[in-house]
């Protein structure tokens, strides 16, 4: 299997809850029309592991609300098959973080708003550099264009989120018969779903940076 299993991804609807025992499963995007469901979830004391399935983005103020809760409640996190951008920082909210086990391509793509160093990579995603980064791509305050004048029968439209579609650090994990292999990439956002054109980093192990714990 290679990185083209990545690719093959189809439209991902609102996100969707289902509770198997004492795991919450979540898939489709996180886009916030499930932010309230999934905090009664997790404050019912009931879930030991939040699972993201095949979650491809959502907003940055979604990401934010369900990382939180996540942190509060002392979750661990999974993922199944994909997980980008919102989901992904969702997911690094976990006391744990982890690829599940299966013959799936597994892969967490985290936005950057640039080519991280290796100096970066190191510290970015532990602990309080994880909310740092995801406030980056946070929209500004409605606020901030209060001095711009009003115009009139106009539809102001919604902030939109600094992150850009496929542009991040992408992290896989692909079965083999002797087990699987970790590898990550830098993607510049132009290569799309085919993240067989990302670059691949080297000394960028998924352990050691943080981003996987177990």
């Amino acid at each position: 299997m290679s990185l083209s299993c990545l690719a093959v991804a189809g439209s991902a609807g609102a996100a969707e809850l289902e509770l198997q025992g004492r795991r919450l499963v979540v898939s489709g995007t996180l886009d916030g029309s499930k932010v309230k469901a999934f905090t009664e979830h997790l404050s019912s004391g009931t879930v030991r592991t939040v699972v993201f399935e095949d979650s491809f983005g959502g907003t940055a103020e979604a990401a934010g609300a369900y990382a939180d809760a996540i942190r509060e409640s002392g979750v661990q996190t999974e993922v199944r098959g994909h997980c980008m951008a919102a989901c992904a920082y969702a997911f690094l909210a976990g006391k744990t973080h982890r690829f599940g086990h299966g013959l799936q391509v597994n892969g967490i793509l985290v936005p950057v708003a640039t080519r991280p160093t290796a100096a970066e990579l190191a510290v970015r995603w532990r602990g309080e550099e994880a909310r740092k980064t995801l406030a980056d791509f946070t929209p500004a305050p409605a606020n901030a264009d209060a001095a711009r004048p009003i115009e009139t029968n106009a539809t102001a439209p919604a902030p939109k989120d600094n992150w850009q579609p496929d542009h991040g650090v992408l992290f896989t994990a692909s079965p083999t018969l002797f087990g699987r292999i970790y590898n990550t990439y830098y993607c510049d956002g132009t290569q799309g779903r085919d993240f067989s054109k990302c670059e691949r980093l080297s000394d960028a192990d998924p352990y050691k940076l943080g981003v996987l714990t177990e």
